[in-house]
């Protein structure tokens, strides 16, 4: 039994150690899921690792420029070798050159820039325009659902990158940056979309949202700031996701000779001038490839992490 005075801790023997009253209340105080979810990744090594891949690879990017001014080659400039070969690395050429002799690490740095731009702005779109229509389809359903699920439904049946080669043929091969980003983002926005959709034919049907509609929210109010926030997650998670996808599906069309035109730098065209040369030149093959594997790969580890990280039946417990 406990006796009167003593507290249950004492009363099992246990010792509690006494805080301080503001050190106490921090320590108890309540915290949203998003602090939750950023407490998760700052632990998660994956994610760390795979963050810090990312940063080093933005600043390939951003200082693409310095690189070439350090090694004295810009990123179309041609030393055509005079046995009509690469050149292998070398202190003048770390990475080696192509067969126009142009230098292999400051055009794999320009790359990034490339690959970066389209994948992360070609996945923002995507997301951003299939969440709005999402919750627009699950929201008013009826009509409205019936013929957008329809559009996401086609979409999504449409083999991608058929109608992309069909697209750039029309338009004689003549492709870009900003083309490229809007063909990946169509292609791209269907799956957000339906996934939106499912969860907003759910949430409106909550206990808030009805007391939301009782006290006379307009239809715009309800979707965009009582329904919004509560998909943003499974938003932030595809969209981690979609971003890999995107630099491959960027890759592939450069590759195929129909995306970003030379003598723009560009991963997946490398990748493509080297099938020729891959028996007696493997740089040109390898160091293109690892770039476009090792972006594509620390994408995906962070997206994975960023979806245990918001998954509220995650239950990991934190180190550190």
């Amino acid at each position: 039994m406990i006796t009167s005075g003593k507290t249950t801790a004492e009363a099992l023997g246990t010792e509690v150690e006494e805080a301080p009253e503001g050190e106490l209340a921090q320590a108890i105080q309540g915290r949203s899921p998003w602090q939750l979810a950023f407490d998760r990744l700052r632990h998660d090594r994956v994610a760390i690792g795979a963050s810090v891949a990312i940063v080093l690879i933005a600043a390939m990017a951003v200082f693409a420029p310095l690189a070439a001014a350090i090694t004295g080659h810009g990123p179309d400039a041609q030393n055509v070798p005079p046995t009509g070969l690469p050149l292998a690395p070398s202190l003048k050429y770390p990475l080696g050159t192509d067969e126009l002799g142009r230098d292999l690490l400051v055009r794999i740095f320009y790359g990034a820039r490339v690959s970066l731009l389209v994948g992360v702005v070609a996945a923002a779109v995507a997301a951003t325009g299939g969440a709005v229509l999402g919750i627009v389809a699950g929201y008013f359903g009826g009509v409205v659902d019936t013929l957008l699920a329809r559009v996401f439904d086609v979409v999504l049946a449409m083999p991608y990158l058929v109608f992309a080669i069909a697209l750039f043929t029309a338009l004689n091969g003549q492709g870009g940056i900003t083309l490229d980003i809007a063909v990946i983002a169509f292609f791209s926005f269907g799956a957000v979309a339906r996934i939106v959709r499912g969860q907003v034919l759910s949430i409106k049907e909550k206990e808030y949202i009805e007391a939301a509609r009782s006290v006379g929210s307009s239809s715009l109010r309800i979707m965009f700031f009582d329904i919004a926030p509560n998909v943003a997650a499974q938003v932030i998670v595809y969209f981690s996701l979609l971003v890999p996808s995107s630099i491959i599906f960027e890759a592939t069309l450069a590759f195929l000779g129909i995306g970003v035109q030379p003598p723009t730098p560009d991963w997946g065209s490398m990748l493509s001038d080297s099938v020729q040369y891959y028996q007696v030149a493997w740089w040109y093959v390898v160091f293109p490839g690892v770039a476009l594997l090792g972006t594509t790969l620390a994408f995906n580890l962070l997206g994975d992490s960023v979806r245990d990280a918001l998954d509220p039946r995650y239950n990991r417990m934190l180190r550190g």
